[in-house]
């Protein structure tokens, strides 16, 4: 079984988008996640941590890049959600 990787949302949350993934045939294995640092408002936080996720299905190449939050875990549970939307969207 991979790694399950912990989001910071309550575990309904985290079930659902795992349901959610796994219906759109997501699977971690196939992505790709690199961090860079946000821009913008946020403070000195935001511009000296890496708290962007840059998230790329290897299978599709649909990518996403979410800064939404000043929390690298929610960053990388809004951009699986977002690859999910784009997913269901084809």
């Amino acid at each position: 079984m991979p790694h399950m990787i912990r989001f910071g949302v309550s575990p309904e949350k985290e079930k659902a988008l795992r349901d959610r993934m796994a219906a759109c045939g997501l699977c971690e294995e196939d992505l790709d996640e690199t961090f860079v640092r946000s821009g913008g408002p946020g403070g000195q936080h935001v511009n000296r941590s890496a708290t962007c996720v840059q998230l790329r299905h290897r299978p599709t190449g649909l990518e996403v890049k979410m800064q939404k939050d000043r929390s690298q875990a929610m960053n990388r549970f809004f951009a699986r959600r977002r690859l999910c939307e784009l997913m269901e969207a084809e």
